[in-house]
């Protein structure tokens, strides 16, 4: 008996097909298709274009916020806890890095745990309102740690350059200024709540944050004066302080230099002198954390930028990497203050043995406090023979 070569030819041409059918349903799938309706509103049109994440993107993408908030939690909980306990360190200007550890640690509470979860989705699972709190508060903890620095630039500046003639910080002013810190934050966080600019999902689908594809000129005047007063404005005043500071340093080494070479003598390393050399080490220190700061948050401005001005393709694997860069900023703090903080090194050494670097505590003329230091750049007084 002959086979039925019209029967496979049927079977076939079935299959064919049914491949181009499946084909076309893979092309035409987004990477909006996991949205859940009640978030389908807040999807700009320009997300419609691209297709799904490859799901490892997802499971990377999760890992390393867990991991980023497991360190950050513990790391900043560590700096909060040591700073408030132990009475060296309770100061004027330590105020301010407890406010930026306090920061740091709110950030990664509040956001890791629902980003691993959507990730875990491969969308955003939470609703629109969880979504709107949920930018809000990263918005708002974002401007309380880069206004912090600004603070603690501020007052290297006021200690270093102006030295004993500087009016020293004071727990009541520590206080108004992390009072202004949050007031500040508060106001440009909850205006897209009330209809300036607006949070929505983010094209990867698992967070949330401004909309900077709308393109009215309401929705793109917040991100221009949100970014000015956010990231432009503290990136000039903190430039200000530290070339100041370095300025004033390197004169009085210079000066410091040329005195010990009248008097015959290798070096002047008065007490006075030591202690410049560590508000100056500080001062490094300070600004190391500073750049890292805002490294971690220039892809934001940049992805911001490129969407309202429309200089770029934004897509949705692009913008994974603004979330990753943005909250690993929240781990770096801890791990500056605990490897260069001499203060916060012997106290950790005492309370966490296990968890202390290796070597000695450095002397404590490395404090970051305000009134116990006594710098005064510009003098040149030599010291008794």
């Amino acid at each position: 008996m002959e086979p039925s070569f019209a029967a496979y030819n049927q079977w076939g041409q079935q299959g064919s097909s049914s491949m181009m059918m499946m084909g076309a349903a893979g092309a035409n799938r987004t990477v909006v298709d996991m949205v859940t309706p009640d978030m389908r509103h807040l999807i700009d049109p320009h997300w419609y274009q691209f297709p799904p994440m490859n799901p490892l993107w997802h499971g990377i993408l999760g890992f390393a916020i867990a991991v980023l908030g497991i360190i950050s939690v513990i790391g900043n909980g560590m700096v909060i806890y040591i700073f408030s306990s132990t009475k060296a360190l309770r100061t004027p200007s330590n105020l301010l890095v407890v406010n930026l550890a306090f920061s740091d640690f709110c950030i990664m509470l509040a956001m890791s745990p629902a980003m691993v979860v959507s990730c875990y989705y491969e969308t955003w699972v939470f609703g629109p309102l969880m979504c709107e709190l949920y930018a809000m508060f990263g918005s708002l903890f974002g401007c309380g740690s880069i206004w912090s620095m600004t603070m603690i630039a501020l007052d290297r500046y006021n200690v270093i350059v102006k030295g004993i003639s500087a009016k020293p910080m004071t727990i009541k002013t520590a206080l108004l200024r992390i009072f202004l810190i949050w007031a500040h934050g508060l106001i440009w966080t909850l205006a897209p709540m009330f209809g300036w600019n607006r949070y929505v999902p983010e094209g990867n689908m698992t967070a949330c944050g401004t909309d900077y594809l709308t393109q009215d000129w309401l929705s793109k005047s917040y991100i221009l004066v949100y970014s000015f007063f956010v990231y432009f404005l503290p990136l000039l005043t903190i430039i200000y302080s530290y070339y100041f500071i370095l300025k004033a340093v390197s004169a009085h080494e210079k000066s410091m230099r040329e005195q010990a070479k009248k008097m015959n003598v290798a070096s002047l390393r008065s007490s006075e002198a030591a202690n410049t050399s560590a508000e100056a080490k500080l001062a490094k220190v300070a600004l190391m954390t500073i750049s890292l700061w805002f490294l971690a948050w220039t892809p934001y401005l940049v992805i911001n930028y490129a969407g309202i001005f429309q200089t770029a393709t934004i897509s949705p694997l692009f913008t994974i990497w603004g979330s990753v860069f943005a909250k690993a900023n929240a781990v770096y703090n801890p791990i500056v203050y605990a490897i260069s903080h001499p203060k916060y090194k012997a106290a950790l050494n005492k309370k966490f043995p296990s968890l202390s670097c290796a070597g000695e505590p450095a002397d404590d003329g490395t404090s970051m406090t305000s009134a116990a230091t006594a710098v005064t750049v510009g003098d040149e007084s030599a010291p008794s023979a």
